[in-house]
């Protein structure tokens, strides 16, 4: 499939470059900018700092530093397809393997961390990164603190009342029980004031994919942000995800993931529902649910053709082309 381009005839007339900004975490907001970079966008990327595992959980524990696993592959994601790019999205990735302490930590997480306390500014370090690695677009923490995520959830046949609190990513990443909610802690963090003037300006915001309860949500929940999601005049775009994840929304349906971003954000208006068919479990009730946003649904095959749960880049990209050719005709 060739790489579609969001020039010529689509924007060819327009006096600047559509301003898009992505927002999510980990895998499935690399999806979205793999897919972005394809086109012909000013991208910015809005990234949640809960993460408490890992290289990323050890450097905050030991520094007091916001996460930066995510901010990394937000970054390598940016990362162009010439030998450049490629050769410092690898680096950027690339983990240690020793029976010492630098065990499992990325060259990125280290890179990103020595800028942040160099220049004693989380934007400034990351700005430098993204210089460095010719990034196709601005990487921004979503919050100035670390934070912390606290989920509410039931175990599997217990009653209704029965319910629990769980904290930190990874263990609710880990549940095997059901999740019903989630908050931040501390539990109205302060906004970067850049990814909040980011979303502002914007053209169109990309939802999802990712982790619903970690990833995606956590966005709605920092009050800044959520103003400005409410009060911005982009459009804005949910992608869904290809299938559930183990633990965090394993049998939960597609129409349900939107009612839960509902009531997390009952403000919440969503010109567009994205999902690949494989993910329409019940195509009559993602409609109604989308509506409830008041949405469209739009079917495109985005995922790749050997049956795992991953998005195609240059197949959501083509999908990102033809929502937003038509939200500007």
């Amino acid at each position: 499939m060739n790489a579609p381009s969001l020039s010529g005839p689509l924007f060819g007339q327009r006096r600047r470059t559509l301003r898009v900004v992505a927002l999510g975490g980990g895998h499935g907001l690399a999806a979205s900018l793999s897919a972005l970079r394809h086109l012909d966008t000013d991208i910015t990327a809005v990234v949640t700092v809960a993460d408490n595992g890992g290289s990323s959980g050890r450097l905050r524990d030991e520094l007091g530093v916001l996460p930066p696993g995510d901010l990394r592959q937000a970054l390598a994601a940016l990362c162009s397809d010439d030998k450049w790019g490629r050769t410092w999205a690898r680096v950027l990735q690339h983990r240690f393997t020793s029976a010492g302490a630098l065990h499992d930590h990325s060259v990125g997480n280290l890179l990103i961390v020595a800028l942040w306390e160099l220049l004693d500014d989380h934007v400034d370090g990351l700005d430098l990164v993204g210089e460095l690695l010719g990034s196709r677009g601005r990487v921004l923490p979503m919050s100035a603190v670390p934070l912390d995520i606290t989920a509410i959830v039931r175990d599997q046949g217990a009653p209704d009342s029965a319910t629990r609190s769980v904290r930190g990513q990874v263990e609710v990443a880990a549940m095997d029980a059901e999740v019903l909610s989630v908050r931040l802690e501390p539990d109205a963090p302060p906004a970067r004031p850049e990814a909040v003037a980011a979303i502002r300006d914007a053209d169109w915001l990309v939802l999802g994919p990712g982790s619903w309860f970690t990833s995606v949500i956590p966005h709605l929940l920092v009050p800044e942000l959520a103003s400005a999601l409410h009060g911005t005049l982009a459009r804005r775009v949910v992608v869904l995800n290809l299938a559930g994840q183990p633990g965090e929304t394993e049998g939960l349906s597609a129409a349900t993931h939107l009612d839960l971003l509902a009531a997390h954000a009952p403000d919440l208006r969503v010109e567009v529902v994205l999902a690949d068919p494989r993910a329409v479990d019940d195509h009559e009730a993602l409609t109604a649910a989308a509506q409830r946003l008041q949405a469209r649904l739009a079917v495109h095959q985005v995922g790749v053709t050997d049956g795992s749960a991953r998005h195609d880049p240059l197949r959501l990209a083509s999908a990102f082309e033809q929502i937003m050719k038509q939200g500007i005709e």
